[in-house]
């Protein structure tokens, strides 16, 4: 069917006009809500109260779930939400990465609460569309499309007519079916996933941006916590909003001088520096993939080990001589000099249902390399690459699908699993083909695919249910914790590290903490009191980027010529003086760096409040699997065994000298598990928590936290 053939088919299912009105320093103080059970669609103000304490994208969507939700509500009952916020920040275009959205919703993996952010043009234009946060709630009987037009003023509901389901095809037929002519193609931000979101709980949203160089559309990914599960759940098909063009000051900010005064003093050190540091505008986030081989970080083979000899295969250098477009703007919101969203073009796949097509691949980033390439024993950036743009247009989270599939691939070697059980794939570590047509099954909806789609901690589960496996063996080598999949660096040689993943809010996700470098290489917090207060200073920091709209690779990505020089340089001081200037240009509010993180203390903490109401967010909650502190399996042992015994006999107290290998393995075990527990201590004390990770209510009230309807939920726990 085409364009023109959709549009006369289009049936329209409800149609709202609304008063449109300019952003003021930021924001516009309304919400837009949308339920697909009763196509009712209006606008609510933002309370005082939500501006003040919830600030604005991720601190928004929590706070419109929290009221739209009861403590028994499950993922797929229809009073679950879907919220999109981006902040007052969101929008901007003198300073680089302002056009992040963070999505809200109950997980399908987690049954917590997940957010997850995302670049691309959405967000912004939602904003720029008139309203700060989108709340959908309900469940459409059929598929449908919704359209919020920015330039009209309208909100309508129209049934599926007919588009594509993946990803790369639906985001070019939207454009095409929106846009007045090619002109209008970068007008025009998408959201929408795939064919394996509809047959999992893994399920990736999309968001597009507008590639003008190219002229096509591309996709930045919210990948975690299976929301596009829940998208499809609900029968979005997607989501699109149009504005009448992007100009300088849309946000109609209070000091937009002194904004545009830090964007060109970035821009310039983007310039001097990134080809000296990073690499970001020719490698992207993958030009640390050789660096971590090189500190024994790239997770292989499940997390097993750091490094492989042949992890030179995967050199970013690789990415950036053979594969990525150089020269180009890629940035995926616009005025981005990071320009880090690399892309392979014409890039010819090799199985599937596009088996020929030459297409623009988005990636791989460095997750994505680690975790659809060394984690899975693959080192072939062809395979990498191809199972890349299959996840993307699929629907599928690239560092969730990375992780179950390195599980599996262990369960297979091990016995657990065996074609029988797998349907005639040999999953073996490196067994590329294998990897990329279980994916393929899981978009078809059928065979071990779909098994894989449930997540790791569900296939434990299923795995000694169905086949006898050792619970205890799979509990240790699943990564996984609180449902979600790890993300792709290997813990066991960072303690604060491994804070970082199993304490977080919503699962074991970089986004709060990546202490690896501070913790382990340069042994920067050597005392449980210095991982604690990066433990919290960190998660505090980087949640207000999810409050404002804000990407944090300008954050450290790229750093000042005269940074080590400064005080506390891991924090890049010249940098978050930026932010806090930025923010005050843009609002008019004269916060500083310690306001900062006291906004981000408020939404933090109600996030975990909002778990401990669903029965979550307690100290049991924050265990780790074995994996992410120690070594598993005697190879696991012995192929670091100078460094294992070292550390026995230095830190432990021991002399391994005539211990037996079981011994030595146990008596590691102890001590790792015992030093986490006492991290947990430490940290929940910096933070102002019980031993059992409550927040006090003495914390909350001296963060002004102290609402009644959290007090209601903490006060008998204290």
């Amino acid at each position: 069917m085409n364009i023109a053939e959709m549009k006369a088919k289009q049936k329209q299912l409800v149609r709202w006009e609304y008063q449109w009105k300019a952003l003021y320093r930021g924001y516009t103080d309304k919400t837009l809500y949308i339920n697909l059970s009763s196509n009712e669609i209006k606008e609510k103000p933002v309370p005082a109260q939500m501006k003040e304490k919830f600030v604005g994208g991720k601190g928004y969507g929590l706070r419109l779930l929290w009221d739209a939700t009861t403590p028994t509500t499950k993922w797929n009952d229809p009073e679950n939400e879907l919220n999109i916020a981006s902040g007052p920040v969101a929008g901007i275009t003198q300073y680089s990465g302002t056009g992040k959205s963070l999505l809200v919703s109950i997980s399908p993996q987690t049954d917590s609460i997940m957010d997850s952010n995302v670049g691309g043009f959405f967000g912004p234009f939602l904003k720029f569309s008139g309203f700060d946060a989108l709340e959908i709630q309900g469940k459409a009987e059929k598929d449908v499309i919704i359209y919020i037009d920015g330039k009209n003023h309208t909100v309508e509901i129209f049934e599926d007519p007919g588009f594509s389901t993946d990803s790369h095809i639906l985001a070019e037929e939207l454009t095409e079916f929106y846009a007045e002519n090619e002109k209008d193609a970068k007008n025009i931000g998408i959201v929408s996933t795939g064919a394996a979101a509809e047959h999992s709980l893994i399920g990736m949203i999309n968001f597009t941006f507008y590639d003008p160089k190219r002229k096509k559309v591309r996709l930045k990914q919210a990948g975690r916590g299976g929301l596009g599960t829940v998208m499809r759940d609900k029968k979005i098909k997607a989501i699109v909003a149009k504005v009448d063009g992007v100009g300088g000051n849309l946000n109609n900010v209070a000091d937009l001088e002194a904004i545009t005064a830090r964007g060109r003093s970035y821009q310039q050190e983007i310039r001097e520096l990134d080809d000296h540091q990073c690499q970001m505008r020719k490698k992207g986030t993958a030009n640390i993939v050789n660096v971590m081989n090189d500190y024994d970080l790239l997770p292989t083979h499940n997390f097993k080990y750091g490094s492989h000899a042949d992890g030179i295969k995967i050199h970013s250098d690789i990415l950036r001589d053979k594969y990525f477009t150089l020269g180009v703007p890629d940035g995926c919101w616009i005025g981005c000099a990071m320009s880090c969203s690399k892309g392979v073009d014409d890039f010819e796949l090799k199985t599937g249902p596009y088996k020929g097509q030459k297409v623009i691949v988005d990636g791989p980033e460095y997750e994505t390399a680690a975790g659809l390439g060394s984690n899975l024993g693959i080192f072939d950036y062809d395979a990498i690459i191809e199972a890349n743009f299959y996840c993307d247009t699929y629907g599928i989270c690239t560092i969730t699908w990375g992780t179950c599939v390195a599980f599996v691939m262990e369960c297979y070697e091990n016995g657990i699993l065996n074609k029988e059980r797998t349907g005639g794939l040999e999953l073996n570590f490196g067994n590329a083909a294998a990897a990329l047509e279980l994916m393929h099954q899981l978009a078809r909806g059928e065979a071990f695919g779909k098994i894989v789609g449930m997540g790791v901690r569900r296939m434990k589960q299923y795995f000694v249910e169905h086949f006898g496996a050792d619970a205890k063996f799979l509990n240790d080598i699943g990564m996984e914790g609180k449902g979600l999949e790890y993300s792709q660096y290997v813990s066991k040689e960072s303690l604060a590290q491994q804070g970082g993943y199993a304490m977080t809010n919503k699962g074991p996700q970089h986004d709060e903490a990546w202490l690896i470098f501070m913790d382990m290489v340069n042994n920067q917090l050597p005392t449980f009191e210095a991982k604690a207060e990066a433990l919290h200073y960190f998660p505090m920091f980087r949640t207000w980027f999810g409050l404002q709209g804000f990407c944090k690779l300008p954050w450290n990505d790229v750093v000042p010529k005269d940074n080590k020089e400064k005080p506390e340089p891991h924090k890049i001081p010249g940098h978050v003086d930026n932010y806090v200037a930025v923010y005050n240009g843009v609002t008019g509010n004269n916060i500083d760096k310690d306001e900062m993180i006291r906004q981000s203390e408020r939404v933090y903490n109600f996030q975990r409040i909002f778990n401990i109401r669903r029965g979550y967010g307690l100290r049991k909650h924050d265990a780790q699997p074995y994996r992410a502190a120690g070594p598993v399996t005697k190879e696991e042992y012995l192929s670091r065994q100078e460094r294992y015994d070292k550390q026995l006999k230095e830190q432990v107290g021991v002399d391994p000298t005539n211990m037996t290998l079981e011994e030595k393995m146990a008596a590691t075990r102890k001590y790792r598990e015992e030093r986490y527990e006492m991290l947990l201590d430490a940290v929940y004390k910096r933070r102002g928590w019980t031993k059992n990770g409550v927040p006090t209510i003495e914390h909350l009230k001296s963060i002004g936290m102290d609402l009644p309807e959290l007090i209601e939920v903490v006060k008998p726990l204290q």
